[in-house]
């Protein structure tokens, strides 16, 4: 449980999650980053973290990753279910450049070893990068995105018979404006022009276009040959889009496979931006953080050109309560947000801004108490907020919960106050 609904807001990871959508290529990854959950399952997060610190590396280190297209195939593909239907040229050419992708990406982490990048190789190796069908895809598309000319015999013929009669059009048309521009009709230094698909002459005395009677037959002929073609076209696609029907849930799976690349290299790619690492992750609730800076914070000061002062920071099961003191603008905020935010990075599966023998715990629940929560829709003063808040916290909390209050006892007397952040604190003692 992640307490109150307003908990990205506060810590600021809605930002931190804005600047990884800006780093995804697909749709599909940018969903996967909406979708992403703040998980207590050790495994989960592990595997999660490994993945990511495993990009990481290869980013920073390793050469030969692919360059090649992250492609969103969904959309296509559940269109390319239905019988009857079949992909369109543009479709068949993502779908060459999005198998060629996962293609190359298996290829990449299968020639590394488990000891390399094990979580990595685990994704690759439920996956098909589907060459025979990007071979296929080849004898159809070319590299410019057009249906070949050898796609069929028909096809091939077809355009054959098209170009022949497109010389035959263009032979005489050139002849009858020889004898036109000769006799003063058409000016001498204008062209044939093309006019709905058809070869016309342009008669700059009347401002018209002129379809000379001796071209109107091959025209004709011309136009009909181009539908001819054209549903050749379609024959040829839809052969193709029957002829991998059965495939597609794989290739589906192949096409989710590229998507969750995608949103792990954008991860991946943050974590590097912000000198994001991979501490040490415990199975219990505990935290040892050293060297932790907010990552956001960290971002601001590096704009102005200055340094953040970065801290350390341990609970364990012993000592599992820290209080903060100090003047204004000391810090106090800033440290219980930094923890907050690290935390929760953390369950969702993102590298944070500590250094790497910093140790990291799971915890089931984060509640957080920090701000101004005064409500004029409920005439709720700052205190009657942090009560109500303590209310919550107190009735859902548990033995694995990180709850994180700043200034409790604002909005009332501090001899008040101060006894009711006492008695708080006996509470989870």
């Amino acid at each position: 449980m992640v307490y109150p609904d307003n908990f990205e807001n506060k810590i600021g990871f809605d930002r931190i999650r804005s600047q990884v959508k800006a780093l995804c290529v697909t749709q599909g990854a940018v969903d996967k980053l909406f979708e992403a959950a703040f998980s207590d399952d050790y495994e989960s997060v592990v595997a999660r973290l490994g993945q990511v610190f495993e990009m990481r590396t290869v980013l920073m280190m390793d050469n030969g990753l692919p360059e090649g297209s992250f492609v969103d195939m969904d959309a296509f593909l559940k269109k390319g279910a239905v019988e009857g239907s079949f992909l369109d040229v543009g479709e068949l050419a993502a779908l060459r450049k999005g198998l060629a992708m996962v293609h190359g990406l298996v290829a990449f982490f299968n020639a590394r070893t488990d000891e390399q990048y094990p979580q990595l190789r685990a994704l690759c190796s439920r996956v098909d990068g589907f060459p025979e069908i990007i071979n296929h895809i080849d004898s159809i598309v070319d590299k410019f995105g057009k249906v070949r000319d050898n796609a069929s015999a028909e096809l091939f013929s077809l355009r054959r018979t098209i170009r022949d009669r497109e010389s035959q059009v263009s032979r005489r048309l050139q002849q009858i404006m020889g004898q036109a521009q000769a006799s003063g009709i058409v000016d001498g230094d204008v062209s044939v022009s093309i006019r709905e698909g058809r070869a016309v002459i342009p008669v700059a005395a009347k401002t018209v276009y002129i379809e000379p009677i001796e071209v109107v037959e091959l025209n004709n002929e011309l136009k009909a040959l181009e539908y001819e073609e054209r549903r050749e076209v379609v024959r040829i696609l839809t052969r193709f889009t029957d002829a991998i029907r059965p495939d597609l849930p794989r290739i589906r799976e192949s096409g989710d496979f590229l998507t969750t690349m995608d949103f792990i290299r954008a991860k991946a790619r943050f974590a590097l931006a912000n000198d994001c690492t991979l501490p040490i992750v415990e199975n219990r609730s505990s935290i040892r953080l050293i060297r932790a800076r907010h990552t956001l914070l960290a971002q601001t000061l590096r704009r102005e050109g200055k340094e953040i002062v970065p801290l350390d920071l341990t609970l364990t099961d012993d000592k599992h309560i820290l209080v903060i003191s100090g003047p204004n603008a000391g810090g106090k905020s800033v440290c219980l947000k930094t923890v907050g935010l690290l935390q929760y990075m953390l369950q969702k599966g993102f590298l944070v801004s500590v250094s790497e023998n910093s140790e990291m715990g799971i915890f089931k629940d984060i509640f957080i108490d920090i701000g101004d929560e005064q409500s004029i829709e409920n005439d709720l003063s700052t205190y009657s907020s942090h009560l109500l808040n303590m209310k919550n916290i107190l009735r859902s909390a548990g033995e694995r919960s990180l709850i994180l209050i700043d200034e409790f006892g604002t909005g009332t007397e501090p001899i008040i106050g101060g006894a009711i952040a006492e008695a708080l604190l006996e509470k989870f003692e």
